[in-house]
Protein backbone atom coordinates (compact mmCIF):
# COMPACT_ATOMS: atom_id res chain seq x y z
CA UNK A 1 0.00 0.00 0.00
CA UNK A 2 3.00 2.30 -0.60
CA UNK A 3 3.67 4.35 -3.46
CA UNK A 4 0.23 5.15 -4.15
CA UNK A 5 -0.71 8.10 -6.89
CA UNK A 6 -3.14 10.76 -5.68
CA UNK A 7 -6.08 9.24 -6.93
CA UNK A 8 -5.83 5.89 -5.43
CA UNK A 9 -4.72 7.64 -2.08
CA UNK A 10 -7.92 9.53 -2.30
CA UNK A 11 -10.22 6.56 -3.27
CA UNK A 12 -8.39 4.48 -0.14
CA UNK A 13 -9.01 7.41 1.99
CA UNK A 14 -12.31 8.80 0.94
CA UNK A 15 -11.15 12.34 0.24
CA UNK A 16 -10.60 14.18 -2.84
CA UNK A 17 -7.75 14.59 -4.60
CA UNK A 18 -8.35 18.54 -4.45
CA UNK A 19 -8.85 18.02 -0.70
CA UNK A 20 -5.55 16.32 -0.30
CA UNK A 21 -3.74 18.97 -2.00
CA UNK A 22 -5.29 21.57 0.34
CA UNK A 23 -4.17 19.64 3.21
CA UNK A 24 -0.83 19.40 2.47
CA UNK A 25 -0.88 23.24 1.32
CA UNK A 26 -1.96 24.15 4.50
CA UNK A 27 0.11 21.24 6.64
CA UNK A 28 -2.18 19.00 7.74
CA UNK A 29 -0.57 16.24 6.24
CA UNK A 30 3.25 16.16 5.18
CA UNK A 31 4.32 17.25 1.23
CA UNK A 32 4.56 13.83 -0.06
CA UNK A 33 7.65 12.16 -1.79
CA UNK A 34 7.60 12.49 -5.91
CA UNK A 35 7.99 10.21 -8.21
CA UNK A 36 10.53 10.35 -11.55
CA UNK A 37 7.32 11.89 -13.14
CA UNK A 38 7.07 14.41 -10.75
CA UNK A 39 3.84 12.44 -9.08
CA UNK A 40 3.39 12.50 -5.55
CA UNK A 41 3.33 8.75 -4.04
CA UNK A 42 1.62 7.86 -0.58
CA UNK A 43 1.40 5.49 1.53
CA UNK A 44 -0.41 3.70 4.12
CA UNK A 45 0.20 6.53 7.23
CA UNK A 46 -0.60 8.71 4.70
CA UNK A 47 -4.09 7.30 4.16
CA UNK A 48 -4.54 6.70 7.54
CA UNK A 49 -3.91 10.91 8.25
CA UNK A 50 -6.56 11.52 5.80
CA UNK A 51 -9.01 8.98 6.95
CA UNK A 52 -8.75 10.63 10.51
CA UNK A 53 -8.73 14.34 8.98
CA UNK A 54 -11.89 13.23 7.01
CA UNK A 55 -13.28 11.98 10.23
CA UNK A 56 -12.59 15.43 12.13
CA UNK A 57 -14.18 17.23 9.18
CA UNK A 58 -17.47 15.52 9.38
CA UNK A 59 -17.86 15.85 12.73
CA UNK A 60 -17.36 19.62 12.37
CA UNK A 61 -14.06 20.34 13.81
CA UNK A 62 -12.06 23.19 12.60
CA UNK A 63 -9.20 22.94 10.75
CA UNK A 64 -7.36 24.52 13.92
CA UNK A 65 -8.38 21.81 15.89
CA UNK A 66 -7.95 19.25 13.82
CA UNK A 67 -4.19 20.30 13.52
CA UNK A 68 -4.49 20.13 17.55
CA UNK A 69 -6.08 16.40 17.21
CA UNK A 70 -3.10 15.66 14.67
CA UNK A 71 -0.51 17.21 16.86
CA UNK A 72 -2.00 14.37 20.01
CA UNK A 73 -2.54 11.78 17.86
CA UNK A 74 1.26 11.50 16.59
CA UNK A 75 2.15 12.22 20.72
CA UNK A 76 2.94 8.93 22.08
CA UNK A 77 2.99 10.55 25.21
CA UNK A 78 0.06 12.56 25.17
CA UNK A 79 -2.39 12.90 27.54
CA UNK A 80 -5.89 11.83 26.68
CA UNK A 81 -7.08 14.64 29.31
CA UNK A 82 -5.83 16.71 26.41
CA UNK A 83 -7.66 15.26 23.36
CA UNK A 84 -10.66 14.57 26.13
CA UNK A 85 -10.59 18.86 26.52
CA UNK A 86 -10.86 19.74 23.33
CA UNK A 87 -13.89 17.29 22.16
CA UNK A 88 -15.66 19.16 24.96
CA UNK A 89 -14.61 22.55 23.32
CA UNK A 90 -16.15 21.56 20.49
CA UNK A 91 -19.15 19.93 21.17
CA UNK A 92 -19.89 23.02 23.50
CA UNK A 93 -18.82 25.33 20.48
CA UNK A 94 -21.71 22.94 18.33
CA UNK A 95 -23.99 23.39 21.49
CA UNK A 96 -23.79 27.73 20.98
CA UNK A 97 -24.25 27.18 17.42
CA UNK A 98 -27.27 24.87 17.66
CA UNK A 99 -29.15 27.24 20.07
CA UNK A 100 -28.13 30.41 17.58
CA UNK A 101 -29.44 28.41 14.89
CA UNK A 102 -33.04 27.85 16.71
CA UNK A 103 -32.96 31.32 17.68
CA UNK A 104 -32.69 32.35 13.95
CA UNK A 105 -35.31 29.69 12.87
CA UNK A 106 -37.88 30.97 15.66
CA UNK A 107 -37.10 35.00 14.15
CA UNK A 108 -38.03 33.68 10.94
CA UNK A 109 -41.14 31.68 11.62
CA UNK A 110 -42.50 34.60 13.62
CA UNK A 111 -41.64 37.10 10.76
CA UNK A 112 -43.71 34.73 8.05
CA UNK A 113 -46.40 33.86 11.07
CA UNK A 114 -46.35 38.02 11.03
CA UNK A 115 -46.48 38.21 7.03
CA UNK A 116 -50.09 38.32 5.36
CA UNK A 117 -48.67 36.45 2.14
CA UNK A 118 -51.29 37.78 0.21
CA UNK A 119 -51.37 40.22 -2.94
CA UNK A 120 -50.72 43.52 -0.81
CA UNK A 121 -47.02 44.71 -0.87
CA UNK A 122 -46.98 45.57 2.65
CA UNK A 123 -44.41 42.65 4.22
CA UNK A 124 -42.89 42.69 7.62
CA UNK A 125 -40.09 40.21 6.56
CA UNK A 126 -38.80 42.81 4.40
CA UNK A 127 -39.41 45.79 6.68
CA UNK A 128 -37.04 43.68 9.22
CA UNK A 129 -34.13 42.83 6.45
CA UNK A 130 -34.10 46.86 6.03
CA UNK A 131 -34.44 47.95 9.39
CA UNK A 132 -31.93 45.09 10.32
CA UNK A 133 -29.26 45.27 7.55
CA UNK A 134 -29.38 49.27 8.80
CA UNK A 135 -28.96 48.48 12.32
CA UNK A 136 -26.38 46.11 12.20
CA UNK A 137 -24.27 48.32 9.71
CA UNK A 138 -24.10 50.68 12.23
CA UNK A 139 -22.98 48.19 15.03
CA UNK A 140 -20.11 46.74 12.07
CA UNK A 141 -19.18 50.27 12.25
CA UNK A 142 -19.05 50.69 16.17
CA UNK A 143 -17.02 47.81 17.48
CA UNK A 144 -15.90 46.49 14.07
CA UNK A 145 -17.49 43.23 14.23
CA UNK A 146 -21.59 42.19 13.16
CA UNK A 147 -23.27 41.46 16.02
CA UNK A 148 -25.59 38.12 15.80
CA UNK A 149 -28.65 39.34 13.70
CA UNK A 150 -31.21 37.49 15.57
CA UNK A 151 -29.82 39.83 18.64
CA UNK A 152 -30.87 42.79 16.32
CA UNK A 153 -34.65 41.62 16.06
CA UNK A 154 -37.00 43.60 18.75
CA UNK A 155 -39.88 40.81 19.33
CA UNK A 156 -38.93 39.56 23.18
CA UNK A 157 -39.06 35.74 22.79
CA UNK A 158 -37.86 35.31 19.40
CA UNK A 159 -34.13 36.23 19.98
Amino acid sequence: MNDMTIGEAANRSGVSAKMIRHYETIGLIATPARQENNYRTYGAGDIHRLRFIRRARALGYPVATIRQLLTLWDDTNRSSADVKQLAQAHAAAMRRKIAELDAMARTVEYLAAACAGDHRPDCPILEDLIVNSQQSAAVARDDGDLAHPVSMVNMGSAA
